[in-house]
């Protein structure tokens, strides 16, 4: 370029992706990134001003719930709902025996929560399950099990909690709230994965058995229970979100879509009869997911030394589980699945529960890279928080005063 005026005009480069980046880690609401931001002090009022006042989005207001929707947003309701099966149950196990007591059918009520689908002539002390028409309901019955856990966990448990470590501001005990109900379920859902992969040919990520002797379509019973529940944990956490249930993030989208492709990975695995790659992939997203949440929450309540080391363990965790084990099952899924499933499984045939397809295997493969391109997305910004981390021995960008979105006012409580 000439110069003009004898000034020589410089070129300003244009951050194509620094800047989206930045405006990511720097983001309060952003379900990754917000929870690491430096935290105002526990216990403070909001933060005065002494210039014009600074424009804000409008508080978030709750859309009203239909009334038949109140088992979402209400554990009480949820609860009272949840216990309708379980009074018939018993009632119909305490008076059948006298009313009808040659009468040899299993109690109507029990498919609402237990799993149904028993393979009568399984072998004596191997007890095998396969799909039913009654797991439908059973979804149902756990969707709103869940919606009153985590209602009850959110509200009623982690708000004194949160409160007793002195968070005064309700965007924050809600967000605390929510880690606090994450940390609990990916511990229990960890673990039972674990436990459920060691009765598997699959432990540890032993990829071939994926394969081998497909179809799984007979299902021990503690993985049919599993994989069902799971289910209804991410159908609940989708329903949240598409129906506003509660204060959308600014990367409302990506959510969306994690959660999608998570549902659409459990639904086709389970009619498919590739239950044993979806406890695989469950277990690699689940407990490092349990890490993150309590890196969340060491930060929440500033205990800024701990949060390091969670959030250094985390990042090696997250790195084995969520990338090293997936990418092995990518592996696995483009070049070994044809050459290892039996040759009789390489058709569609609903009656045989096979359908290994030439076309099926990039499906699985697409599917999961689907999930491992989000999670190397997150993945992205999580190593750049840990750099920063770092160089500044602390995470400090300035925290936003208007942090959730007007959201974030003192609550009832005093300080003490």
């Amino acid at each position: 370029m000439s110069p003009q005026n004898g000034q020589p005009r410089t070129r300003k480069r244009a951050g194509t992706i620094q800047k989206p980046a930045l405006e990511l880690e720097r983001d309060p609401n952003h379900h990754l990134t917000g929870s690491f931001l430096p935290q105002t002090p526990l216990g403070s009022a909001p933060v005065s001003r002494t210039g014009s006042p600074v424009s804000r989005p409008p508080a978030f207001r709750k859309p009203k719930t239909p009334w038949w929707l109140k088992w979402a947003t209400d554990p009480f309701i949820a609860f009272k709902v949840a216990l309708v099966p379980l009074v018939l149950y018993f009632n119909w196990e305490l008076v059948t025996p006298y009313v009808a007591p040659h009468l040899d059918v299993r109690n109507p009520f029990a498919p609402l929560f237990l799993i149904s689908g028993r393979i009568e002539d399984s072998k004596p002390g191997d007890t095998r399950y396969s799909k039913s028409w009654f797991d439908i309901p059973f979804l149902a019955y756990y969707v709103v099990v869940f919606s009153m856990v985590r209602q009850f966990l959110t509200v009623n448990v982690s708000a004194p909690i949160a409160r007793y470590f002195g968070l005064r501001k309700e965007g924050k005990i809600e967000r605390f709230g929510e880690q606090f109900y994450a940390l609990i379920y990916f511990s229990i859902f960890g673990s039972w994965g674990y436990r459920v992969m060691t009765s598997l040919p699959t432990y540890w990520y032993n990829t071939d058995a994926l394969w081998l002797d497909y179809p799984h379509w007979d299902m021990l019973p503690e993985l049919k229970a599993y994989y069902l529940v799971q289910s209804a944990y991410w159908l609940q956490q989708f329903l949240v979100l598409v129906l506003g249930l509660e204060k959308p993030r600014k990367d409302y989208f990506e959510l969306v879509c994690h959660h999608f492709v998570t549902l659409w990975l459990v639904g086709w695995s389970y009619l498919l009869n590739l239950t044993i790659i979806g406890n695989a992939i469950y277990m690699s997203m689940d407990i490092p997911d349990a890490f993150l949440a309590t890196s969340k929450l060491l930060n929440y309540i500033q205990w800024d030394q701990a949060k390091m080391y969670a959030y250094v363990t985390f990042i090696g965790v997250w790195s084995y589980f969520r990338h090293y084990l997936n990418l092995k099952i990518l592996w696995s899924v483009w070049f070994d699945c044809y050459k290892l499933v039996p040759a009789w499984t390489k058709t569609w045939d609903w009656n045989a529960g096979v359908y290994m397809v030439s076309w099926l295997p990039p499906l699985v493969f697409l599917s999961i890279a689907a999930l491992q391109v989000l999670n190397l997305f997150w993945y992205w910004l999580m190593l750049r928080i840990l750099v920063r981390a770092i160089i500044t021995k602390t995470a400090d960008d300035e925290r936003s005063e208007d942090e959730d979105d007007g959201e974030d006012e003192p609550t009832d409580d005093k300080d003490d």
